[in-house]
């Protein structure tokens, strides 16, 4: 299978990784010196679960260097899908399949907004990882697992082959029966911890120990139920109770990705997580006071490091 890896950061670096050491045909998008140390050196991955080389990768950091591939995975951030969709549409076919791995609830929607809807899986992953170095990524918590699915939730041929792909290169892979109720207890996990951790600049674990921190981390997680259950979402009080479960269970030195960009000053995924909520509230008329105000403390915050 021809697979694009448009994105070789923390999580396209390690997916893509694992797809090539099974012997998959892979292609990375990379850029700077990470590319450069790649070409060089090949892909390193560090891993808790056994460390690994991929040597003569083929990465590149122009598309038009790709060959048409059976399948894209998008390892960018959410709010770059946009422009990364729009370079796609010169070398996809119809049955190429694009499948988004960012966190966020709207992915899917905007991939449909400019490629045919038969390009387009919703998608995500679960996974601690980063970019170490140039040409290192570093998965250093929790076994990873890859959940996908067709947008109507049909077990189709495609969707049961990318999975037999995905089991068989050293990691898992789930068709759920609800695509994108799975999405939004993905979304809601993530958009609970990333915005407060970035005002706090501590670890979930240590947010959870405190009583105060801890009932903000629930307050902004019933806020985001209340914007699932307007769309439509089936995320009822069981998925709202094993969030808050699954929150606890996470490590003193667990931080989210858009956490850890907030800290580094760098452009994050703000607006795809507390500020979607928002906007979503405004939409809809429900009211989301928690959101707002982590999302208000952290704008100025976002705008500096994206000017």
């Amino acid at each position: 299978m021809k697979i694009l890896i448009y994105g070789t950061g923390g999580v396209g670096g390690y997916f893509g990784g694992r797809l090539a050491q099974a012997g998959q045909d892979v292609s990375f998008i990379a850029r700077n010196e990470h590319l450069k140390a790649i070409k060089e050196n090949g892909l390193t991955v560090k891993s808790v679960n056994g460390d690994f080389l991929v040597k003569d990768v083929k990465a590149t950091d122009k598309l038009s260097e790709i060959e048409t591939p059976d399948l894209v995975i998008l390892g960018l951030k959410s709010w770059q899908i946009t422009d990364a969709a729009s370079k796609l549409k010169s070398i996809i076919s119809e049955n190429t399949m694009v499948l988004p791995l960012q966190n966020g609830a709207d992915n899917m929607e905007k991939l449909q907004g400019i490629l045919p809807k038969q390009n387009v899986l919703a998608g995500f992953c679960k996974i601690y990882s980063k970019k170490e170095a140039p040409g290192v990524i570093n998965h250093f918590q929790f076994d990873p697992e890859l959940i996908f699915g067709e947008l109507d939730n049909e077990k189709s041929e495609r969707v049961l082959k990318l999975k037999q792909v995905f089991n068989n290169s050293g990691f898992k892979a789930i068709v759920p029966g609800d695509i994108f109720r799975e999405v939004w207890r993905k979304f809601a996990f993530i958009a609970t911890v990333s915005g407060l951790g970035g005002l706090t600049r501590v670890s979930i674990g240590k947010m959870w120990q405190d009583d105060y921190l801890q009932d903000i981390l629930k307050k902004t997680g019933l806020e985001i139920q209340a914007i699932a259950q307007a769309k439509g979402i089936n995320f009822d009080d069981e998925d709202v109770e094993q969030l808050f479960q699954f929150i606890g269970k996470q490590g003193l030195t667990a931080t989210a990705s858009t956490q850890r960009d907030i800290m580094a000053g760098r452009p994050s995924e703000l607006e795809n997580f507390n500020g979607y909520i928002v906007k979503q509230g405004k939409k809809l008329g429900i009211e989301t006071p928690v959101n707002e105000f982590i999302y208000r403390a952290l704008l100025p915050m976002e705008k500096e490091a994206r000017n």
